[in-house]
């Protein structure tokens, strides 16, 4: 029951947060800060990660192909599949489930235990649209981060592929072009979207009922990314089942 009432709280927050907006002025300036912290700030790692994963693709796969009728082209031909597919969407977003996420909670939570939601509310101000509704709109950008973390991811591959002497870089190329599908770049866009959604408003749930002192704070961080994770994994199979099946 108490996982049907958190539920059913989290909808009600939803809602909530589209009810008596900011004025304009003020919310523009907590949405463009948000991008800089969620978006800006969590490129350098997604990058790094993206590179490295793409790399490791490309390798195993390489590694795997031991029958010399396989064509070596099909070393990029995976690559693009599991970065564009899966890597790129869901685990970058489980990583940014831990790195913004938490970040959200403790922010919210903060600010919670500090008493300054309390003091937006006694101001008139609709403490959730203050809060929660700029993360919402700064996460909307998300899919451009996805969009690069393709690229890098694979630019690892044929990186390591060529470099690492497993494949030339025409073989690689011609994997990429290696029946082609433009839906599964639409699909993976579609899944960064409701991603991106949920890292921005499970995390912010979480900080802002969120109850004590500063050792809850850290407890609520722990708690919305493990929480962020599984409705991530779980979203991404129905999505999959959906868009793919």
């Amino acid at each position: 029951m108490n996982y049907l009432a958190s539920i059913g709280s989290y909808f009600i927050m939803i809602k909530e947060v589209f009810k008596k907006p900011t004025k304009w002025s003020v919310m523009k300036q907590l949405i463009l800060k948000e991008i800089d912290e969620l978006i800006y700030g969590s490129l350098g790692i997604i990058i790094f990660i993206s590179f490295f994963i793409g790399g490791v693709v490309a390798i195993q796969t390489a590694l795997n192909i031991t029958s010399p009728l396989i064509p070596r082209n099909l070393i990029g031909f995976a690559t693009r599949q599991s970065v564009i597919l899966e890597f790129a969407p869901t685990f970058t977003s489980i990583i940014m489930a831990g790195k913004v996420g938490s970040y959200i909670t403790s922010s919210i939570g903060t600010m919670r235990v500090t008493e300054q939601i309390d003091a937006l509310e006694i101001m008139g101000v609709n403490s959730l649209n203050y809060l929660v509704f700029p993360k919402i709109i700064a996460m909307l950008f998300y899919p451009f981060v996805i969009a690069i973390a393709m690229y890098v991811g694979i630019f690892g591959g044929w990186v390591a592929g060529v470099f690492g002497g497993f494949s030339s870089s025409a073989d690689f190329v011609e994997g990429l072009q290696l029946d082609f599908i433009p839906f599964h770049i639409t699909y993976s866009f579609i899944k960064s979207i409701v991603f991106a959604l949920l890292i921005a408003t499970i995390p912010s749930f979480h900080g802002y009922y969120m109850k004590g002192g500063a050792l809850e704070v850290g407890k609520a961080s722990t708690t919305s990314f493990v929480w962020t994770s599984v409705v991530i994994i779980i979203v991404n199979y129905v999505l999959t089942q959906l868009l793919l099946g």
